[in-house]
């Protein structure tokens, strides 16, 4: 079942869930569903119930929230759709990736399926958008890279930056501003005592302390 055919409530809903356990091993509860959406626990158990009826999701009176092969189907198509739009906007509309995310939410709804394979045929089949996020495949395939929290990381050595959370818009221009991206290679050091900080620098340049909630934002990669 193509995605276009569920209410765009139905479409926010299953990426969600399907979001939450992206980078978690966190069971997935009506309380961060509410959170991530952010609307009331009602709201939540109303859609949930709805969606259940769907065939999208299973739960349990006040437990866990699972996807369905249904519903994870349609969960990575909605990805698929936010992630690409995502790079559409910055490779060929020149947006700024801390722009993209709101941009990318109210589009995924009104475009077709269609439309989403010429944007990805046209951007040369991407794998990663502009937040290093990997981009399903239409077959569903998704190439998600060997990375791990910043802020789990032992501060020595050299890390890859592979990923960067877009769910600050704020934080992400602070990145840019501090020339880190992608694909930056960082120098890790430790920041002071019972700061929970890290220090980095790019190329030799000056180190920069980054607090837990940018260092859980961030996920490298390791030699």
């Amino acid at each position: 079942m193509s995605v276009e055919h569920l209410t765009p409530s139905a479409q926010n809903y299953v990426k969600i869930i399907w979001g939450v356990q992206e980078w978690s091993n966190d069971p997935v509860t009506p309380s961060l569903i509410a959170a991530r959406a952010g609307v009331a626990m009602s709201s939540v158990s109303d859609a949930v119930r709805k969606l259940a009826e769907q065939g999208l999701v299973t739960h349990t009176p006040y437990g866990a929230v699972a996807l369905t092969d249904e519903g994870r189907h349609a969960a990575v198509a909605m990805v698929r759709r936010h992630r690409l739009l995502e790079t559409f906007l910055v490779q060929v509309l020149g947006y700024t990736w801390d722009e993209v995310h709101d941009e990318a939410e109210v589009l995924e709804h009104a475009v077709t399926d269609r439309l989403v394979d010429r944007m990805d045929a046209f951007l040369e089949y991407p794998t990663r958008d502009p937040h290093g996020d990997p981009i399903p495949s239409k077959a569903g395939h998704l190439p998600t890279p060997d990375a791990a929290q910043l802020s789990t990381v032992e501060p020595h050595g050299e890390a890859t930056v592979e990923r960067i959370s877009d769910d600050d818009p704020s934080l992400l221009q602070f990145f840019a501003d501090a020339r880190i991206g992608v694909g930056t290679r960082l120098a890790l050091s430790p920041g002071a005592p019972f700061s929970e900080t890290i220090c980095v620098s790019i190329a030799g340049g000056e180190p920069i302390q980054l607090g837990r909630v940018a260092t859980e934002a961030v996920w490298v990669s390791t030699p």
